[in-house]
């Protein structure tokens, strides 16, 4: 996967909901007939994800959208199941808390102190089925997550550079605008040379959503009030509740979410359509050139080509919180 180092954007602009209306209908434009086969890819809401993400530029909206496309095509994110990942999952280094913060946006609870058992690739895969599930809990009128992380008894072995820099392409590229918040708690001095090598590989959006919290900074544990409900939040972020990651009971509300999921699907409510474009296409991408864009290109021609033999030519007819970044302190030698 490859992963370019990214320059900082203008100035984000506002536009009014007449004005995003437009900006929906341009990037359904330029994809063409094929945006009717990925409905809920190409959903209002959706669609408005990307062109925030590219601050409302349609052909850079457009352009990222087709290539999740073409990644949901390879990697297949609707097929995984809690028996894939479940390896990875019992370490409860990941997971979704069962409670919401004061926004009512998920919550990711991540432990990168708790050592991983499994490859890059398998932990990439768990954090796909995670943000697919969070999704799925979601209500209608709340897009974003939460991350709490928690960094009592990380280290630089704990984790690896190449899956951070994974994590954040997939985090960007593929889910844009649904970090709302990433609350990096306690972290140790050593972790800031590391920030230092991550830093530069994050879209100034999600790098202004970072908030460091320390455990002596009470002006920083105000940020944690702020945020969350302390009789729920988990006592080794400061809260109240002595509830910890109760493996039996995930695996049993995980399991649930996949039959509802199967449900879902089967019942057509989802995207039936799009499910469809990936068994019938899933050969689309295989021929990969080392330009992006032309593989980009190419991939949404064959999409379109697919659809148009099959149905002939159609028409296609935040909350963002104010957040200041806190960088590491400054830590003073013993």
């Amino acid at each position: 996967m490859s992963f370019k180092k990214l320059k900082p954007d203008a100035a984000e602009k506002t536009l009014s909901a007449e004005e995003q209306q437009a900006k929906i209908g341009e990037v359904r434009k330029i994809i063409g007939p094929i945006a009717d086969k990925f409905s809920a890819l190409c959903s209002d809401a959706s669609v408005l994800r990307y062109l925030r993400a590219r601050n409302y530029n349609s052909k850079k909206a457009a352009k990222m959208l087709k290539g999740t496309m073409k990644w949901k095509l390879e990697f297949k994110p609707e097929k995984i199941r809690w028996d894939d990942v479940v390896q990875e999952a019992a370490r409860g280094r990941l997971y979704r808390a069962d409670y919401l913060d004061k926004q009512g946006r998920t919550v990711f609870v991540i432990k990168p102190g708790i050592q991983s058992t499994n490859s890059g690739t398998e932990q990439i895969k768990y954090l796909v089925y995670c943000l697919e599930n969070a999704i799925l809990n979601q209500s209608s009128n709340q897009e974003q997550m939460v991350w709490l992380i928690d960094f009592q008894g990380w280290s630089t072995s704990c984790l690896s550079l190449k899956v951070t820099r994974d994590t954040a392409q997939i985090l960007q590229a593929h889910y844009p605008e649904r970090l709302g918040r990433a609350i990096f708690y306690n972290p140790p001095k050593v972790f800031e040379s590391f920030w230092k090598m991550v830093k530069p590989f994050l879209e100034p959006k999600t790098y202004k959503k970072v908030t460091f919290v320390y455990l002596d900074n009470p002006r920083s544990l105000k940020i944690m009030e702020e945020l969350f409900d302390m009789d729920k939040l988990e006592a080794s972020f400061g809260g109240k509740s002595t509830v910890g990651f109760n493996y039996e009971a995930y695996a049993k509300k995980m399991r649930e979410d996949d039959r509802r999921l199967s449900d879902v699907i089967d019942s057509g409510i989802s995207s039936p359509s799009l499910l469809k474009s990936f068994n019938e296409l899933q050969h689309a991408g295989d021929n990969d050139s080392e330009d992006e864009t032309s593989s980009d290109e190419a991939v949404h021609s064959k999409l379109e080509e697919d659809y148009v033999i099959k149905h002939g030519k159609m028409s296609c007819s935040q909350y963002e919180p104010k957040n200041e970044v806190h960088e590491p302190k400054k830590c003073l030698e013993n």
